[in-house]
């Protein structure tokens, strides 16, 4: 262990690299779990609308964040490899695609009332569900955007500016957030459509300082950000090649706990906001492993790009070491102080009884999340490390499967056919986080990865 803590790719590399991103993401978590906070206390069904709607239209932005966000891995490999004038290139491609996914993801606010009319809410729940997800989905491509300028930074492991524009976003966003929900310091009161607005500001303001940041004289000298702007048709190839499938991969993360949270909102109103709390507080675990994970990417992708797989593993050892002790610690905070963590979501138009059952199913919940959150990190690092290296195809497959046949299947079935409870669907969600955490683990320790690479093997410097 102290060996480990000074050697290249050990401990103390992984924390100086991820430790900027981890901040990054706790500034995005800060942000969801604000919103969902100032949202319940505004009223149960503006809680009960938020989850459904803000995962719906995730699920949406996901492929694109996902496909776009794999920009990261050819920033490294090409940094690895010796190309770094190919980097201004792949950074180009990222935005050309992210311009794409902006106007695709525009569109998709035209399908909001069919596609809840279909969850079978309430309709008080509907409406609040499709505001929400169509002004979500406009300012959609400028969180495709921020997310694809970012790699630039991560890519070359310079997670610091990462962090300060997350950190930018969240200081826009949380007090702006408060003010549209609730209509104070002279803004209008506009509920759950005001968080949709507070959102895609902090979207806005990351992207912008991001752009500022990058294209500068200095960067062009050193990677062309500025004059590698032309479309290059095998370089998009290759990125959809690689870059889709982990697109895939997040979308079908966020689409199976979508529907299982859509199917959890059939069994009520208090099972949907409890379900939501829960989730809310599981944001504290997972989007901090997120930025182990871009970590890890990162530095798989560069060892491979250098040709030392050996470097690669070192890094995915030693990232896993570090998040399985932070999520075992925070697996015992949920375990111990569950009713702590859901008592701010209470919505302040409760009745006493109503209250104290919505703390008790949600303390339950809080519990569930505490029972995987060891093999989410699992499963989240593994994935890193896989696609760093480019076998984006197999976390594809394998989420596809895993998925479909431990979560998506069972809980439609059990709710819609065998009147399953909430315990039941919850037991489905911890099942598909430890088999998937399980079967990346596998395909790990198999080692396929180590022979596999995304960018040129010769890569030319242009520019």
């Amino acid at each position: 262990m102290l060996k480990r803590w000074s050697q290249p790719n050990g401990y103390r590399q992984v924390l100086a690299l991820g430790l900027p991103l981890v901040i990054s993401m706790a500034s995005t978590t800060v942000m969801h779990f604000t919103d969902r906070m100032f949202l319940a206390n505004y009223s149960l069904e503006t809680i009960a609308a938020a989850m459904p709607a803000g995962l719906a239209a995730f699920v949406f932005q996901a492929f694109f964040m996902g496909s776009a966000g794999y920009v990261n891995v050819f920033v490294a490999q090409y940094l690895g490899s010796g190309a770094p004038r190919r980097v201004g290139a792949a950074l180009w491609t990222g935005i050309w695609f992210s311009i794409i996914s902006g106007a695709l993801l525009a569109a998709q606010g035209l399908v909001a009332e069919p596609l809840f009319a279909l969850a079978g809410h309430s309709p008080e729940i509907r409406a609040l569900e499709v505001s929400y997800f169509r002004w979500l989905c406009l300012g959609a491509g400028a969180g495709v955007l921020q997310s694809s300028l970012s790699c630039f930074f991560s890519g070359r492991g310079r997670t610091r500016p990462v962090m300060l524009a997350n950190l930018a976003g969240a200081a826009v966003n949380v007090p702006l957030d408060y003010a549209l929900i609730n209509g104070v310091w002279g803004f209008p009161e506009l509920g759950i459509v005001g968080a949709a607005w507070a959102t895609i500001a902090g979207w806005v303001v990351m992207a912008a300082l991001f752009a500022l940041a990058i294209f500068t004289p200095r960067h062009e000298r050193a990677f062309a950000v500025i004059s590698a702007w032309r479309p290059e048709k095998e370089l998009f190839l290759r990125l959809m090649r690689f870059g889709l499938p982990a697109g895939v991969q997040f979308w079908l993360d966020i689409a199976a706990i979508t529907l299982a949270v859509f199917f959890v909102g059939r069994l009520g109103t208090l099972e949907l906001a409890a379900t939501t709390i829960a989730f809310s507080i599981s944001t504290l675990s997972f989007l901090p492993m997120l930025g182990f994970s871009i970590a890890v990417s990162t530095l798989v992708g560069q060892a491979v790009g250098a040709g030392r797989p050996e470097m690669a593993a070192a890094a995915t050892t030693s990232t896993i070491h570090v998040t399985l002790v932070y999520m075992g610690l925070v697996a015992l905070v949920f375990l111990a102080f569950p009713g702590w963590l859901v008592e701010p979501f209470l919505p302040r138009d409760l009745g006493p009884e109503q209250a104290a059952a919505l703390v008790d199913l949600g303390s339950t919940l809080v519990r569930y999340v505490a029972l995987y959150t060891l093999f989410d990190a699992m499963g989240i690092i593994y994935i890193g490390a896989l696609k760093g290296a480019g076998d984006s195809r197999f976390v594809m497959l394998n989420m596809a499967a895993v998925a479909g046949l431990f979560l998506v299947l069972p809980t439609y079935l059990g709710v819609n056919h065998l009147g399953w409870d909430i315990h039941r669907v919850w037991f489905c969600i911890i099942l598909y986080l430890v088999v998937l955490g399980l079967t990346n683990w596998r395909r790990y320790r198999r080692g396929a990865w180590r022979r596999m690479r995304v960018v040129e093997t010769a890569a030319p410097a242009r520019g």
